[in-house]
């Protein structure tokens, strides 16, 4: 059977499926034409700027951190420059097997590696981490003839910052460390991420966290043309970063250097101001430690070491460290008591070595007492029972009230962070604190600066500067001005607070004769025999532990930890004040055995330029020629018995009453309420 086929049927067929397949064809067509119009058109912006954020790139450019310099130029911060090995891990595949890689290069320790993962976790600022910081020059020539088998791999240059002098003034200038999340979080929410992006390091402590506003400067941004590796290809703009301004310090590097020094293996502070001024020449901490150990992040080693040192070198000891200020306060409580006329200046009584308040007997330093005394004598020969009376007659409010203006108990307004405010004691303070009221028995021991006085250094340093001042007070400050590091402009840093206490020139007048006479016939006369000039000052020893009524005071056969702590203080010269200082060893014994000869070394050093013979020409920051070496033969220790008796001019010694009954020793004063306690604390100047 033959097939007739239907011609005209298939070829209806063929065009329809060619007519579909056409359909189809423009269908797919239109389909890409229209997402080539979508994407080439409609979002031809978008993808413009995100082509151009993968070809160019905005690199964080941080500003170069000020200097820090002293009073004549001498450096005592500033930076070096050096490679860091560093990685950007957007642009590595596998981080570990390239940090493995480069170890086979450069030696990368497991603390370099336990940095990065810490830096990689915390910072989101950056697009570089640092692995290895400070490459040697041959490390450098290594990595960088290899660099091309690491993309995303980075050899920068970055500076870093020293401290030359090394452990001089570390509680002055402080340190920088690496940004902590703390840090982060901070300068987020004051709207500083901008500025500090590129930044690695911060101001920790001390000056370097005081100015950090002003060392730090201001970020700039490179924009750079980048690789498909993230290497950069070119640079294409800049806006350059404006470096930190420089801070010029008040204070004299040289003699810091020196007290330092001559604070030897013990423990304490001193402060030296310029009383017309304000400015810090001297602001010792000792003992003391090196910055630099800080600046790369400290090892678990030398932290613990420091952390666990009995002799707490971290301690800012002058700006938080309190301590109880002894017969130093008695100047103070000398113008308080006439200020309140709970005595006048001539006015007499009788010492017999102790203060009798009921039961108790607040016991003096000088066993035998000193007879009669009258404010003159009882500050030139420190009479403890004339400053018991006196306080307790005039009461803890007035006290506290009169000392709030000389700065006691308050902050003195230094540009440093983290001032301590101490205790000014009075009846709202105990019941604040303790819920307590005050007590009688109380007061009479902070006549003397024991019971619960306890004062920065920095305190009564300021204290004793705006008494040398004739009642001025200038805040203390360390920076004396900031320069502007483009044009060398310098700015002068004033004050933070000025105003006068009102004193009357005769009470002045007798406190400034009387503290003088210290130093001629009293406590502080073997300490400043054969001085070239006048200088007015006050002995103090406070007590560190309480010693029972009846118990005598044995110093050899107590710890070292618990003797007396010796402080002074002194201004210089007695008409002119040029300097004024406060100067504690802790746990040195009397004051004018160990605090006292160390200030005669300060005062002697700056107004005449002599250094005693011992001195060492290596710790001089200065030629040695410049200063003068003093070799007088050091003097005996002082023995305050042997102290001539001091009467006020004009007048005769009345006749001696018959001493009261009691005890060959006199007992010590208690430190807490009347019959709380059997310890008692005593006086000492």
């Amino acid at each position: 059977m033959v097939e007739v086929r239907n011609t005209e049927q298939e070829y209806r067929r063929l065009r329809v499926r060619v007519v579909v397949a056409l359909l189809f064809v423009l269908a797919c067509f239109a389909t890409l034409g229209a997402r080539l119009w979508f994407l080439q058109i409609h979002r031809h912006a978008d993808f413009l700027a995100q082509a151009e954020d993968n070809r160019i790139s905005l690199v964080p450019s941080p500003p170069t951190r000020g200097t820090i310099v002293d009073r004549k130029g001498i450096v005592l911060a500033e930076n070096v420059s050096a490679y860091t090995l560093e990685l950007a891990p957007n642009h590595i595949a596998d981080l570990d097997a390239t940090i493995e890689a480069l170890s086979t290069i450069v030696d990368i320790s497991a603390r370099d590696k336990r940095r990065f993962r810490r830096l990689r976790a915390d910072w989101k600022h950056f697009d570089t981490i640092p692995l290895k910081t400070r490459l040697t020059e041959e490390e450098v020539a290594r990595l960088a003839a290899q660099r091309f088998m690491f993309p995303g791999v980075e050899i920068k240059a970055r500076q870093f910052r020293t401290y030359p002098l090394g452990k001089t003034a570390t509680h002055v200038l402080g340190y920088i460390g690496r940004l902590s999340p703390a840090d982060v979080r901070r300068i987020d929410a004051n709207g500083q991420s901008a500025n500090y992006a590129g930044t690695t390091h911060i101001g920790k402590i001390g000056l370097e966290l005081s100015y950090e506003d002003v060392l730090h400067g201001e970020a700039g941004a490179d924009e750079v043309e980048v690789s498909a590796g993230g290497r950069i290809v070119r640079r294409l703009s800049r806006q350059p970063p404006v470096p930190g301004g420089n801070l010029v310090l008040s204070i004299d590097i040289t003699m810091q250097r020196l007290v330092e020094t001559w604070f030897g293996e013990e423990r304490g502070a001193l402060v030296a101001i310029e009383p017309a001024t304000g400015e810090v020449l001297s602001f010792v901490s000792m003992p003391t430690f090196d910055p630099n150990l800080f600046v790369d992040g400290i090892d678990t080693a030398s932290w613990k070491a420091l952390n666990d040192d009995p002799d707490t070198p971290l301690l800012n000891r002058p700006l938080r460290g309190t301590y109880p200020p002894g017969s130093t306060y008695k100047p103070f409580m000398a113008l308080a008591v006439l200020a309140t006329r709970t005595r006048t200046p001539g006015e007499m009584i009788w010492d017999p070595g102790y203060f009798k308040l009921g039961r108790h007997r607040f016991r003096d330093s000088h066993a035998g007492g000193r007879g009669w005394v009258d404010m003159r004598k009882a500050i030139v020969l420190s009479s403890d029972t004339y400053f018991y009376k006196a306080a307790y007659d005039m009461g803890v409010d007035a006290i506290h009230d009169y000392m709030v203006p000389w700065g006691f108990g308050q902050l003195t307004g230094i540009d440093l962070t983290n001032e301590t405010r101490g205790i000014l004691p009075s009846s709202d303070w105990k019941m604040r604190r303790y819920k307590q009221r005050w007590l009688p028995g109380e007061t009479p021991s902070v006549g003397i600066g024991q019971g619960y006085n306890a004062f920065t250094i920095l305190q009564l340093a300021h204290a004793t500067a705006t008494l040398a001042n004739g009642g001025v007070s200038i805040s203390p400050r360390l920076v004396r001005e900031i320069e502007d590091p483009l044009t060398g402009a310098r700015r002068p840093v004033e004050p933070a607070d000025t105003h006068r206490i009102p004193i009357d020139p005769a009470h002045l007048r007798l406190v400034h004769e009387a503290m003088a006479e210290v130093n001629v016939r009293g406590t502080g006369r073997i300490a400043f025999k054969g001085a070239e000039y006048v200088a007015a000052g006050k002995t103090g020893t406070a007590q560190v532990i309480g010693i029972r009524q009846n118990e005598k005071y044995d110093e050899e056969a107590i710890a070292k930890r618990h003797r007396d702590h010796s402080l002074y203080m002194v201004f210089a010269p007695a008409e002119n004040p040029k300097i004024a200082l406060a100067v504690i060893i802790e746990n040195g014994g009397f004051g004018a055995a160990a605090a006292a000869p160390l200030a005669r070394k300060v005062i002697d050093y700056y107004l005449l330029g002599k250094l005693p013979p011992d001195t060492d020409p290596a710790i001089l920051l200065t030629p040695l020629e410049e200063a003068e070496i003093d070799d007088t033969p050091p003097e005996p220790v002082l023995d305050e018995d042997d102290m001539p008796p001091i009467l006020p001019p004009g007048a005769g010694a009345p006749q001696r009453p018959a001493p009261a009954p009691g005890p060959a020793r006199p007992a010590r004063e208690p430190v807490g309420p009347i019959g709380a306690r059997p310890e008692a604390s005593r006086g000492r100047s």
